[in-house]
């Protein structure tokens, strides 16, 4: 059990706040009217799809709220040049990552995926084409068909349970005139892999010697195994101005409801188009939180990676007991599991259907994460261990029996 200050083994009941995880999954992962009876009560399922977190947040960043209520006007706010802000989130990325980004550069969003729909529009034409890595955040494949711009994938490459980028694949594809930009994720979703940074500078030096711009959605970059070390993209390429840096305390910090992220824009066309159309309003507890994340919160991130360290550490061990030919890599970073399962499945088998009847698990097979991911299931481990150890065991169960029957 845990003995640490901030009690991540503590079970919170999200009955009535409007949590996604509990009543979001109708519409998003099955059809609404699906028919979801089984082994257990949909009021019985045990939530590990959605990626936010089932810990309480930095008791810090609760009073700094708490003190903004004080006040009592919350009309329009925003984020002013000469606030306190802009430099703590620079300050976090100068002492974690080696990386100062430039505070003229520094632009908001109400989230990455919102930003990435606008941005889009503003660097493509609706003839030209997106490069994205597969499997991909579905977001990324929906951000272009909003804009009706032509996607094109370069799958992974998957050795002994590691994801590696096909930098050849990379190359030919990149080459097309029509193709100006990429998005890209790091660490990456649903992976988990942290790109090395001799594979960002070689991705980095195929795109942009192709004159493409780089979207990198870095939303998971404090997220790693202890072991691990993050490069920011943008970092390795410092004359660039075609690197376009998404970064948000949401998922570090369990934030995501509070909808607001830090782009880094260094391309001043791009830049003063995206200010143009955005607008600065920012929901004021959003910006008092965040501060309060990058400012108070690297004690409670030193305790929460070593809490989910621990969780993937025990899923490896059930995994390799039970299921042997998942082959289970512990992923570099994120809270994300990415399990093969696919030796014990028909390759037409819904496997987010099959869990939820079956074992009562809510969680996203491959088919929902764009293409080359037939046969895996992404696993949300930041939870207390007894909920991930009732899920898991519901998980080996179902498919230990289904490999009976099949």
């Amino acid at each position: 059990m845990s003995t640490d200050k901030y009690q991540f083994d503590t079970v919170i009941d999200r009955t009535g706040t409007g949590a996604m995880s509990l009543t979001g999954y109708r519409g998003y992962l099955f059809d609404p009217e699906e028919d979801l009876s089984g082994a257990y009560q949909e009021e019985d399922f045990i939530p590990m799809w959605v990626a936010d977190m089932e810990f309480a947040i930095v008791p810090e960043i609760i009073e700094a709220m708490k003190k903004r209520l004080e006040h009592p006007l919350l009309g329009y706010s925003m984020v002013p040049s000469a606030s306190t802000y802009p430099r703590i989130f620079q300050e976090w990325c100068l002492a974690k990552y080696g990386w100062k980004p430039n505070l003229e550069h520094l632009v908001y969003s109400k989230g990455v995926i919102p930003a990435l729909y606008s941005l889009i529009k503003y660097i493509c034409k609706q003839d030209e084409k997106i490069l994205i890595i597969t499997p991909s955040y579905a977001f990324f494949k929906h951000a272009a068909d909003s804009n009706d711009v032509t996607l094109v994938y370069s799958d992974l490459i998957e050795k002994g349970g590691v994801h590696y980028m096909d930098m050849d694949d990379i190359r030919t594809k990149t080459s097309d005139e029509k193709c100006v930009l990429a998005i890209f994720c790091n660490p990456h979703n649903p992976t988990g892999r942290v790109w090395s940074k001799k594979e960002l500078i070689e991705l980095g030096e195929i795109c942009l010697g192709n004159n493409l711009t780089i979207i990198s959605d870095e939303i998971h970059c404090d997220l790693l195994r202890k072991e691990m070390a993050f490069n920011p993209m943008a970092n390795l390429f410092p004359d660039s101005d075609k690197i376009i840096t998404c970064m948000s305390p949401s998922k570090t910090f369990n934030l995501a409801g509070n909808l607001f992220a830090n782009l880094v824009i260094p391309n001043e066309t791009l830049r003063k188009t995206y200010l143009e159309n955005y607008l600065p309003i920012e929901n004021p507890l959003s910006v008092v939180a965040a501060q309060a994340a990058y400012a108070e919160g690297q004690a409670w991130l030193v305790e929460l990676k070593a809490y989910l360290d621990d969780n993937f550490n025990y899923l490896k061990t059930q995994l390799d007991e039970h299921l042997p030919l998942t082959n289970f890599v512990i992923p570099q970073g994120t809270y994300l599991a990415w399990v093969n399962v696919s030796d014990y499945f028909d390759a037409e088998e819904n496997l987010t259907l099959f869990f939820a009847r079956k074992a009562g698990v809510l969680l996203e097979g491959g088919d929902m994460f764009v293409a080359n991911a037939n046969g895996y299931i992404r696993l949300n481990l930041a939870c207390p261990k007894v909920r991930l150890e009732e899920g898991l065991q519901r998980i080996i169960t179902a498919v230990l029996k289904h490999s009976e029957l099949s």
